[in-house]
């Protein structure tokens, strides 16, 4: 992965981790923990998916729908 788009991923995932806290009122600690046993950062991991330079918000109900459904469509 090159540095942009290693910047790209990381800059994705602060931001989901902060929606994650606004969003359902969690701690850091547990945000971070809920996004990194998710379904949608493997996905995000995989270059092949294109969900690193998607938007955060988009990603966001990727991520909500999981936490509520168990799954990603």
């Amino acid at each position: 992965m090159s540095e942009q788009e290693l910047f790209l991923r990381n800059s994705l995932v602060s931001s989901l981790i902060a929606m994650l806290m606004d969003g359902y009122e969690m701690k850091v600690s547990e945000a971070m923990d809920t996004f990194y046993n998710s379904q949608l950062y493997e996905k995000i991991l995989d270059k092949e998916t294109g969900l690193y330079i998607q938007s955060a918000p988009y990603n966001y109900e990727l991520l909500k729908h999981e936490l509520e459904f168990g799954r990603i469509v």
